[in-house]
């Protein structure tokens, strides 16, 4: 049982079954956040925390921006809800032409979805169709990468690489295979930046065309940079050789930017910061600054024209969301672009990233620390595991930090991090610093 300070009263935690969460642990000792605002949150007691984490990588923007704010407000008394099949409303299609603006150059079709997970799913789809609208069904074969994070339905974790994610669930999607991860701790450790070594690991796709041939796979999907599995960055040259290979063997490049989109590299994607363009490009979380959950998959010119093809009374595509284009989405998505343009948001970050990563970098050498690794306003810190427990020690040092008001992240034994973009170097060093002093009694 909780209090709620409003009422008074006692309510139940047993009911809420929370996602990736240890339970019965938080049942134990309840973590809650009442009310949010810029960089912070508030307890119901409360208490402040500074978030170190824009939310879940999404509030990028910082809390209760007001043009967003508004704009939901406005757009739900106007119109709460309109079809998206075969119906449109204006700001629909708004968005989608101010999104265009901003992407790379041959990007400039916009499908709805309404998570990270559904855009995944969405190219996935997308990408198979595609092949056999154009003559080419035998390809079906998707390619992910061993510790990637593409979301949590079937689609996403068969191609997702993470153990924990995938191990209860069965034997997920047939012909799926994976190239080799890109960290490697052994050349790269304590890296500023995009590593040095290991371009040739996408080479790890040309074996996978041997084995299953080049005519079976339909795409490769890769996150620029793997954020839930521990930060985790390209090698310089890597994207680059992925890219020539999928055009040397009519294979389809999809980027999963559902964390790298909107600012977060110190560019308004990834794909434009690496300078190389994927022929999909999945997104959620900064699309709407977080307030109303919204994704969306980007595609090239003539991905959507060969679906284009038979009588004009018949669906090309057979797949979308109720709530696909969704008009309070839609809205709190145009306040966000506003913003972003309004306060430079969407290159903020490279402007920011040398104080964070001196700030970062200096935690080497302090107990347990074995790598730092960032890029823009992302950054992880890796720590050595407890023998027999993997996990714990990083999860110690989140309960430590929560308790000293910095709310960070853990992913297996690496502390990530990813402020909203409105951070000033005054929050990098109080985030940064209440790591140190925690980690200096970490057990």
């Amino acid at each position: 049982m909780t209090t709620n300070p409003k009422t008074d009263s006692k309510t139940s935690l047993e009911a809420y079954w929370m996602p990736f969460t240890a339970n019965r642990q938080f049942k134990q000792a309840p973590r809650m956040l009442a009310r949010a605002e810029g960089m912070y949150f508030w307890t119901p007691e409360g208490r402040k925390i500074l978030d170190g984490i824009a939310g879940l990588w999404c509030v990028n923007a910082g809390h209760a921006s007001p043009k967003v704010v508004q704009a939901i407000q406005a757009q739900a008394a106007e119109m709460d809800f309109a079809p998206p099949f075969n119906m449109g409303h204006p700001k629909a299609f708004e968005l989608a032409e101010r999104l265009v603006e901003i992407l790379p150059a041959g990007m400039n079709k916009v499908f709805y979805t309404n998570s990270g997970s559904e855009s995944v799913e969405t190219a996935l789809k997308m990408a198979i169709a595609y092949h056999r609208a154009r003559g080419e069904g035998s390809r079906t074969r998707l390619i992910g990468r061993e510790r990637g994070y593409h979301g949590v339905n079937f689609g996403g974790i068969s191609v997702g690489g993470i153990v924990a994610n995938r191990k209860m669930f069965g034997t997920l999607l047939a012909g799926v295979d994976h190239i080799r991860h890109t960290h490697d701790l052994a050349r790269n450790a304590y890296s500023r930046g995009v590593p040095e070594h290991g371009a040739e690991f996408a080479d790890d796709l040309e074996r996978l065309v041997a084995l299953h041939d080049a005519s079976t796979i339909a795409a490769v999907i890769v996150e620029p940079v793997a954020g839930s599995t521990g930060v985790l960055l390209p090698p310089k040259g890597y994207l680059e050789r992925l890219r020539a290979i999928c055009d040397k063997h009519g294979i389809l490049l999809i980027f999963d930017e559902v964390i790298t989109g909107f600012g977060r590299l110190g560019s308004p994607f990834a794909a434009t910061h690496f300078g190389v363009t994927p022929d999909l490009m999945t997104v959620a979380k900064g699309l709407s600054n977080g307030a109303v959950p919204m994704g969306a998959v980007f595609a090239k010119q003539h991905i959507h024209d060969t679906f284009m093809n038979g009588p004009d009374h018949l669906i090309e595509f057979f797949h979308g969301y109720t709530y696909s284009a969704h008009p309070l989405a839609c809205a709190a998505a145009l306040a966000t672009l506003d913003t972003y343009a309004e306060a430079d948001l969407l290159t903020r970050g490279a402007k920011m990233a040398p104080y964070f990563e001196d700030a970062l970098h200096a935690l080497k050498g302090l107990p347990h620390v074995i790598d730092i690794r960032n890029i823009g306003l992302v950054g992880g810190v890796e720590l050595a595991p407890m023998q027999g427990q993997p996990g714990k020690r990083a999860f110690d040092v989140f309960l430590k930090c929560w308790e000293r008001g910095v709310l960070i992240r853990t992913t297996g034994d690496t502390i990530a991090l990813s402020p909203p973009l409105i951070i000033e170097q005054s929050h990098i060093d109080e985030i940064v610093g209440t790591i140190a002093d925690v980690l200096k009694h970490a057990a």
